[in-house]
């Protein structure tokens, strides 16, 4: 008896096609975007902040503007404003010159240079900077006549102590000679993040101690040395409002002689705040671009600048769509 499974069954016979199995073309992904309650209620607590703040700042009338207004440019504010920028021009170069030999002293390997640079570092960062400016004020207590010379020898110059050390120099003194020791700290520590692989191949190629320092290491060393040196320098420019202590007739001490016959303390101390605002907002974007200028080399982007980032906030207003997916074309079936 035949068996029902003939061995041809299912098989194709000759002049037949075979059934071509065909699937159906992926379906367009949707993506659904996360939500985030919590984003938009702490957006809406700042707006709520914000508008709270623009309607006490517009609505009371204690913070009298027309007074700020009228004082913003005046002689005596914009005057005292200079005495500030020099102070911190002045005081931040002495800093930067004093810390670069301070940390090269401290990198010495001669006990003797290390040692005075440790000492010098652990005074002036010890004690606080008004308290320095106040000696230096009163330096004539101590040395009421100043003389240069050789010791238990000849003098080559001298001086009255309070016709040399004025109030203004009293306080470049003060604010420079403190900040080197924080400048020595900052840029010992850029020498240090150089590989020391560096120094070692200019030895190699003959180089000196000082053409390495300063043609290879401090080079390399600047990226580490300028953000903290952005941020002493701006710390510098508030800090020399300390000036106003020994009658230095800074920003701060030039609104303070202005109120103290006015009586309009608030609105003075405002205009003394928008300046310092503004020139700090200034040192911030000078900042800015030296960071980027240095950061060329070590980074494959460099950060976009605040213009780049306006522009792209005003003409970019929503992301490029999503390009659609390939669809293959459908091929036969097993």
């Amino acid at each position: 008896m035949p068996s029902s499974a003939e061995p041809g069954a299912g098989m194709t016979r000759p002049g037949q096609e075979q059934a071509t199995v065909r699937t159906e073309p992926p379906q367009e992904i949707r993506a659904v975007p996360v939500r985030h309650p919590g984003r938009w209620l702490a957006a809406a607590v700042v707006l709520l902040l914000a508008a709270m703040l623009a309607h006490t700042l517009v609505t009371n009338p204690r913070f009298q503007w027309g007074v700020i207004g009228h004082y913003f440019l005046s002689s005596r504010v914009l005057d005292g404003l200079g005495i500030t920028i020099l102070l911190t021009v002045v005081a931040m170069a002495i800093g930067i010159a004093l810390g670069v030999i301070l940390a090269i002293m401290r990198l010495s390997p001669n006990p003797l240079l290390s040692g005075a640079s440790w000492a010098y570092i652990w005074l002036f960062r010890g004690t606080p900077v008004l308290v320095q400016l106040l000696f230096w004020f009163n330096l004539a207590f101590l040395y009421p006549r100043i003389s240069l010379g050789v010791p238990f020898g000849p003098e080559f110059f001298h001086a009255n102590a309070n016709s040399l050390i004025t109030a203004l120099a009293a306080a470049i003194l003060g604010l420079g000679l403190n900040e080197g020791a924080y400048m020595a700290e900052i840029v010992r520590a850029g020498i240090l993040s150089v590989e020391h692989g560096q120094s070692e191949a200019a030895q190699a190629l003959g180089m000196r101690r000082g053409q390495t320092l300063r043609r290879i290491i401090l080079p390399q060393a600047m990226r580490v040395i300028i953000p903290p040196t952005g941020n002493e320098t701006i710390s510098m420019l508030k800090t020399s409002s300390l000036a106003s202590v020994i009658t230095v007739t800074e920003l701060l001490y030039a609104v303070q002689l202005i109120y103290s016959v006015t009586f309009q303390t608030i609105p003075l101390l405002i205009v003394a705040s928008l300046w310092y605002l503004i020139v700090t907002s200034l040192l911030t974007i000078g900042q800015f671009y030296i960071e980027r200028h240095y950061a060329r080399g070590s980074s494959r982007q460099l950060p976009l600048t605040p213009w780049q980032r306006l522009r792209r906030l005003l003409f970019t207003f929503h992301a490029a769509p999503p390009e659609p997916p390939t669809q293959l074309p459908a091929g036969p079936g097993r």
